[in-house]
């Protein structure tokens, strides 16, 4: 295997951008963005030391529900017109052990950058049955989404709010070698 760090470009058809939000209080919604990309630089000899930048296409957001969908792309969550693109970019690493890791870095939502840690592990380097080598990440954090100025709510009877504030994040990444 090399020893010096090479670029790795995100396998969008076998990654996902997934979140977890609380809907009425104790129900839970969960979604995915379609479109990603992103590179990774990374040792293979070190897989859990490296930089990450990813990003998500916000107007390919996805719940199963198309009214819910819309809204979600509207100015009251995640405005796609005007901000079409999440963004995560690492700053640092800080091994956890073993193929553990914290990803600390910039996520940007609305055009809002705020500071997040990823709890990390590389799960697997292997091979395609085409003979490509692939890295395996999974990541999870969660967000407060007003930090990003999404504060659209209702309040319930029950005087809980239809939507959490905490968001759920996980990340299931291949990356494949740039080809020279």
């Amino acid at each position: 295997m090399p020893s010096s760090v090479t670029t790795w470009n995100i396998d969008p058809a076998h990654s996902s951008i997934l979140f977890v939000a609380r809907h009425m209080v104790v129900a839970r919604v969960h979604g995915r963005f379609e479109r990603l990309s992103g590179t990774l630089k990374v040792n293979p000899d070190s897989p859990t030391l490296g930089e990450v930048e990813v990003s998500a296409d916000t107007a390919s957001i996805y719940t199963g529900a198309p009214d819910r969908d819309a809204h979600l792309r509207s100015p009251d969550f995640l405005d796609a017109d005007n901000a079409p693109k999440l963004t995560f970019r690492s700053t640092k690493v800080e091994p956890t052990g073993g193929s553990s890791f914290r990803l600390l870095g910039d996520l940007t939502i609305r055009n809002v950058t705020q500071p997040v840690a990823f709890e990390a592990r590389h799960t697997a380097t292997s091979k395609d049955p085409w003979g490509n080598t692939r890295l395996i990440y999974t990541a999870r954090a969660t967000i407060n989404r007003s930090d990003y100025g999404i504060r659209w709510n209702k309040t319930l009877d029950n005087g809980g709010w239809l939507v959490g504030e905490k968001v759920d994040i996980e990340l299931d990444i291949q990356a494949v070698p740039v080809k020279a």
